[in-house]
């Protein structure tokens, strides 16, 4: 006889608005905006008294302020938010057997198996007291069998509350909500279930599988499962050594400066694009060298979680210049970010305006059209063999001259 699972999701309620109240007590109760100052910011995360007016994540910080004049603009601290992100999950992987971080503010953990010595439902509720007595940050959580009902009930214990999903409940749990509160239904999908009179996930239900994959392909019918409460894909356990990295080995050892920095620029820049792509952040930058001797020197750096160009081509020039030993010819360089989170869009929003974040998107659009080293900036114009190559060969790449100045 098979043991039932025991899937916790905890996510912290409004964890940029939190963070900053923690710091300043007089903010709470007032509608909050967290994102770029001025005229052309962007919403990252809002309160839930700015909720009320229509206010949402992504929106212009222009239109939010006429929806509520009242509101208090902050700029985000992305190094406030990393210190607090740390620190939560420094508890929840000392107290669960398997912790997965899907974000910078949300977990997973398998609990399966602790009801024999514990109680799952009552050791989640230590667990999150323990975290809002140990941090001060508000935090919900579901528990049920599977990750996406657990997900979908912590939504709807928020704010600050829980929820548990006995086994055998989960079907009349989702029915009556909305199409929207299924993982993996964006606002494609959304728009075309809605144009087909599906609101509840109680039509899904009902509806045949066969035809949601008529209308949504293979991805038809793993919504229509997760309507059903079925989701057996396990949690994965996370570890902060998760990474991405890239090097580059030289057919002539050198000592020409202006190249390695080109180079290393290059690799910064497509480890960036790679990880707006995926939807993430890091936290930790390594710089490797290896010298014609093969002595290979490795330098790190903790940073606040970001995936921005205009940081983290910066912070890896500033490795290279404290590492690099200008007596010895170089060998090989290399670049790799760690600690990856995921939650990228919203976590750069309070770090730049719509232009920036418009200028991103269209770099990232070409290099997913015409390949990664489609557009470079200037400095970086001699590594052209960093990432994919680019499918019009002989074709000069777009550049963008001193970007990250």
């Amino acid at each position: 006889m098979s043991t039932s699972r025991a899937i916790l999701h905890l996510d912290l309620d409004t964890f940029f608005v939190s963070v900053e109240r923690l710091m300043d007590r007089r903010l709470n109760g007032k509608p909050l905006l967290i994102g770029g100052t001025g005229d052309r910011g962007v919403v990252a995360s809002c309160s839930y008294e700015a909720r009320k007016f229509g206010i949402h994540s992504g929106m212009p910080m222009r239109m939010a302020r006429e929806l509520c004049p009242e509101a208090l603009v902050i700029r985000g601290n992305s190094a406030n938010y990393s210190k607090h992100s740390h620190a939560v999950t420094d508890i929840v992987r000392e107290a669960v057997p398997v912790c997965e971080k899907t974000s910078i503010d949300e977990f997973y953990a398998d609990l399966t198996g602790m009801d024999r010595f514990f109680g799952c439902w009552q050791y989640s509720r230590e667990l999150r007291e323990r975290i809002i007595r140990e941090t001060g940050l508000p935090i919900s959580f579901g528990l049920s069998e599977n990750k996406t009902v657990s997900k979908v009930a912590t939504g709807e214990a928020k704010p600050n509350n829980a929820i548990r999903i006995e086994g055998g409940t989960e079907r009349p749990f989702l029915a009556p909500l909305g199409i929207r509160k299924i993982p993996m239904v964006g606002e494609k999908t959304y728009q075309t279930l809605r144009n087909l009179g599906v609101r509840r996930i109680a039509t899904i239900q009902e509806m045949p599988i066969d035809m949601m994959e008529r209308v949504l392909g293979k991805s038809g019918r793993i919504i229509w499962r997760k309507a059903q409460g079925e989701d057996p894909s396990p949690v994965m356990p996370t570890s902060e050594r998760k990474s991405i990295s890239t090097e580059r080995t030289f057919r002539k050892d050198t000592t020409d400066t202006a190249q390695l920095r080109g180079i290393l620029i290059a690799m910064a820049e497509n480890l960036a694009f790679q990880l707006r792509r995926g939807n993430k952040l890091t936290a930790c930058i390594t710089l490797k060298v290896r010298y014609s001797d093969f002595d290979t020197r490795t330098l790190q750096a903790r940073i606040p979680y970001t995936a921005a160009d205009h940081q983290l081509v910066p912070k890896t020039l500033e490795l290279f210049e404290k590492l690099y030993d200008r007596r010895v010819l170089v060998r090989l360089v290399g670049v790799r970010y760690s600690h990856l989170v995921g939650g990228g869009m919203q976590m750069n929003l309070f770090d730049a305006d719509e232009d920036r974040q418009a200028l991103y998107r269209a770099m990232d659009g070409l290099r997913e059209r015409f390949g990664d080293r489609s557009i470079v900036s200037a400095a970086s114009l001699g590594a052209r063999t960093i990432g994919r190559t680019n499918p019009f060969s002989g074709d000069a790449p777009l550049l963008l001259a001193n970007r990250h100045q």
